[in-house]
């Protein structure tokens, strides 16, 4: 049966998959100098146009987060997030058991405002009891968002600005970079990211590798960045398993075409639910949300996998369907056949 529950459903792209093959029977150093690692650094850096960057490859995106936001923080820090941010809701308290509180903003579709975060910032600092809370030390966002939006460049700019007043680094959760990136109507690139955030990464898990997240310092990584990595158990032997399919994935612009492909199958796929009659929040990225009856909901899974989100009211869910590099005509065509026997 089609799955359409996640977008790290499928195994990896088979020109990662080649490269894995082709260089396994070459020795190499361990724990991320290995040849590949330093040929893939080399071009992300020319791909975020920031020569200067210090880049690492971690595992999977809980593991980013937890590793990147422990090594920015000091001790008494916290982490300033939307209600709905991935590590506020999803990540198991990873966050928290390092020792860092996460306080939530309001959410407004998924994104922070740089209005809310002026305004928090600004009466926690103007309240004599400050410090007897945990200190805002950094900011967290996700591009694109938990719920499939996106931020335009001047709304990251704006929150940039706020943490550069207040003296705090910015940290962009990419888990789903490539989709967000090649999502119509986006206005940000790579170079421009890296020059409005101190810390962010290319996700890999869910754009075609097998596992792997890049994390990227811009200007540098905070100190001890390596040793921080090896505490919270995320540092590899074997990176070079990271490092190969990350040299393969920014080889040819395989990263950005395979997220295009992406963007164009879910936007046929949200085509097949506005012709259903079937109500779909705004959505410009490869995650579809849409509202289907108790009836329509059972129905679609008897013939397709998708993920049920949260109950609207008694008769109505908001479900998630997912599209990725690995979305086939084929997997369309069964979702297209379940809705028009609806």
């Amino acid at each position: 049966m089609t799955s359409f529950e996640s977008d790290y459903n499928n195994g990896a792209h088979p020109a990662l998959l080649q490269h894995l093959l082709d260089t396994n029977s070459a020795q190499s150093a361990s724990y991320g100098y290995d040849t590949w690692s330093d040929a893939a650094r080399e071009k992300i850096r020319q791909a975020c146009q920031c020569p200067q960057a210090d880049i690492f490859f971690l595992v999977g995106g809980t593991q980013a987060n937890a590793t990147v936001i422990d090594a920015l923080l000091p001790s008494y820090g916290a982490v300033v997030a939307c209600v709905t941010a991935h590590i506020n809701v999803h990540e198991s308290g990873a966050v928290e058991a390092s020792g860092h509180k996460v306080i939530t903003l309001p959410s407004h579709e998924g994104r922070m405002t740089a209005h809310d975060l002026n305004d928090y910032l600004e009466r926690f600092h103007a309240d004599p009891t400050w410090e007897h809370m945990a200190f805002p030390g950094m900011v967290y966002i996700t591009f694109p968002t938990e719920l499939g939006t996106t931020y335009q460049a001047a709304d990251i700019e704006a929150i940039h600005d706020v943490c550069q007043r207040f003296q705090i680094p910015l940290f962009i959760d990419g888990a789903r970079l490539g989709y967000g990136l090649a999502a119509e109507g986006c206005d940000l690139t790579l170079p421009w990211l890296a020059r409005h955030c101190e810390a962010f990464y290319i996700g890999g898990t869910k754009v075609g590798a097998l596992c792997g997240e890049a994390v990227i310092f811009p200007n540098g990584a905070p100190p001890h960045f390596f040793t921080i990595v090896k505490r919270h158990g995320a540092l590899l032997a074997k990176s070079r398993v990271a490092g190969v399919q990350f040299d393969a994935l920014f080889t040819d612009g395989l990263y950005l075409s395979i997220s295009q492909h992406a963007i164009s199958m879910a936007m046929r796929m949200r085509q097949l639910f506005v012709n259903a009659g079937i109500p779909i929040k705004d959505s410009p990225t490869n995650q579809q949300f849409v509202v289907l009856t108790t009836q329509q909901m059972n129905h679609l899974m008897e013939h397709v996998l998708f993920e049920t989100w949260e109950p609207v009211d008694a008769d109505h869910t908001l479900c998630r369907f997912v599209t990725s590099w690995a979305t086939t005509d084929d997997d369309l065509q069964q979702l297209s056949d379940a809705l028009r026997t609806l």
